[in-house]
């Protein structure tokens, strides 16, 4: 029982998954960002604006840019002759 693996990950490899992970993730967050304002359509006074919405939209974007940027930058390089890992089959 003393010559027991570790439960844990590396540190390095448990990074790499977690940014792989975001990575997936940022699509799917933003779809729903970007679907958002079809839920504030309210009818009466508090009515959002067209600009507004606009707005909104547009700072999605550029957030999403930003976040898939800072993304591509932090994970690993891998060499793309190389078999793909076996977690993205």
């Amino acid at each position: 029982m003393a010559n027991r693996t570790p439960l844990f990950l590396a540190k390095s490899g448990y990074r790499s998954r977690r940014l792989s992970d975001a990575a997936r993730l940022l699509p799917v967050l933003g779809l729903f960002l970007l679907m958002l304002p079809a839920f504030w359509a309210t009818p009466g006074k508090d009515q959002i604006s067209q600009a507004e919405v606009g707005v909104y939209i547009f700072l999605v974007w550029a957030g999403l840019i930003l976040a898939a940027a800072l993304l591509s930058r932090l994970l690993p390089k891998r060499d793309p002759r190389e078999a793909p890992p076996r977690d993205l089959l």
